[in-house]
């Protein structure tokens, strides 16, 4: 991730700028996926925050730019699904292998809501996509919970290639 992107991404999750986050999520929109896929889709959902970073942040960057993708898609949004079940570390400075043990189990559905999930296929929304740990592990706990298919849309994709050794 660098330059204009890069410096949006940072503004909206780290400078607060939450009015970024509805332009951002316009690009996003943009974006078109397999004609399966189009009519397949039946909701976003954005990436949960923990309660300790929700707090800190005052706002889910993920849950903006989901709102935004939503209602420009005409999908609904679910929010209150997926949820973090632990406090993780921030993901910035660690290594892809910290990375997924850092975010391994941390997500979870709320049994209250499967039933909302069973054989569907969803949208998972976050601001960037590093070496793709913490939407893998949504995907799995979306999928545990009944849902067929999760595609993933991020803002931003980091640069930095990753050796896939690094990741299994």
């Amino acid at each position: 991730m660098i330059g204009t992107a890069a410096a949006m991404v940072h503004a909206l999750k780290y400078g607060g700028w939450r009015d970024l986050a509805d332009e951002m999520g316009a690009r996003m929109a943009e974006l078109r996926f397999d004609s399966i896929a189009e009519r397949e889709i039946v909701a976003v959902l954005p990436v949960p925050l923990s309660d300790v970073r929700q707090r800190q942040r005052g706002f889910n960057q993920a849950e903006l730019l989901a709102k935004s993708v939503a209602r420009r898609r005409g999908w609904p949004l679910l929010t209150g699904v997926l949820v973090r079940g632990r406090h993780t570390r921030r993901q910035a400075r660690l290594s892809p292998r910290e990375r997924l043990s850092n975010v391994r189990g941390a997500f979870r559905v709320l049994p209250r809501r499967r039933k909302e999930l069973d054989d569907t296929h969803l949208l998972l929304v976050d601001d960037v996509l590093t070496t793709a740990a913490t939407a893998q592990d949504c995907v799995r706990a979306l999928c545990a919970a009944g849902a067929r298919a999760v595609s993933v849309l991020t803002f931003a994709r980091a640069r930095r290639e990753l050796p896939s050794a690094e990741l299994g």
